[in-house]
Order: C-alpha cells, then structure tokens, then sequence
C-alpha cells in the first residue's frame, strides 16, 4: 500500500474537498466546547472559495484525497496569520498536523517582511496547544470569539533558529 502523504498549494477545484474535511475534522473540536456553531463548521462555501483565491492555502493529499489543510496570510504589519489547520481523524496523531504547520511557516515567510507567525485555538484544545508549543509559539494572549469559545493566541518570531532547518 505504502503511499505517501504529499503537501501542496491548494487550487481551486479542491475548495469542495477543503471544505467538507473542514467540516469533518473541526466536529472533535464542536463536541470539547459544546458548539456546533464554531466558524470552520458555519463558514460557507463561498467564502471558503475566497479564501482560496487571497490567501496562502495547502493541502496534504493521499492519493487525490485532501486529507490535511491549512490555511494563511500576512498582514500590513508583517504578521503571518495561520488558520483552520485540520487533518482527517483517520491521520491524526500521525505528524501531519506538524507538517502542514511547518508548510505554511515556509510559504509565508516568503512574503518580504514577514516578521512572526500568529495562530489561535481554543483554550481545552490540548492535543492543538501542544502541537504549537513544540512548534515554538509562545502563548501572547486571549480573546473571545464571536461563538463564546475562549481562544488562546500564540506566536512564534520567524527568525526562531530551529525554523526551516534544512534536512538532508
């Protein structure tokens, strides 16, 4: 069997996969806070295709099956925000969560002046802080979502030394 997991730029006929592994992977993350309501379950479909046409977007693929997403962009003030990562509950635990992340410091770094990476989860996201702390980030803050769920904002300076170390 043995086929590998590929990361890659989104395009645009993948926004329907994109959209339903969001829909699948974020149900864990409804059923820890008790909401159903939280954004990646009531984004659109439409406004995830926007997404696709502005921002950083990659996909992990097995086969042709979206399998992983994350999602990025950088800002004015040279911050490169990153969000809605998910992987399919069948592959998590498995380090492409950590993959994807990596994939997306990368692209985003690209962009001049990008200075620090920011990122949220929600506060009883355990297995989602961890994923970050050994990433790097620091938590620098909190704040409410419009759905009631209490996020923890962390970031990461782009010039960490362990950052986009090359492996042989």
């Amino acid at each position: 069997m043995g086929m590998s997991v590929t990361i890659s730029a989104a395009a645009a006929e993948d926004a329907e996969q994109i959209f339903k592994l969001q829909y699948l992977a974020f149900q864990r993350e409804a059923e820890l806070y008790g909401n159903y309501l939280i954004q990646p379950l009531t984004q659109s479909l439409d406004s995830l295709k926007e997404e696709l046409a502005t921002d950083t977007v990659l996909v992990a693929r097995l086969g042709d099956e979206v399998v992983g997403t994350v999602r990025g962009n950088v800002d004015e003030e040279g911050t490169g925000k990153i969000a809605k990562l998910c992987v399919h509950p069948r592959l998590q635990g498995h380090g492409l969560g950590a993959r994807l992340l990596r994939a997306v410091e990368e692209a985003l770094a690209g962009h001049a002046g990008t200075t620090r990476f920011r990122l949220h989860t929600g506060h009883k996201s355990e297995s989602n802080l961890r994923l970050y702390r050994n990433a790097g980030y620091t938590q620098v803050g909190g704040r409410t979502a419009s759905d009631g769920v209490q996020l923890v904002i962390l970031e990461k300076d782009t010039k960490d030394p362990t950052e986009f170390a090359v492996s042989a």
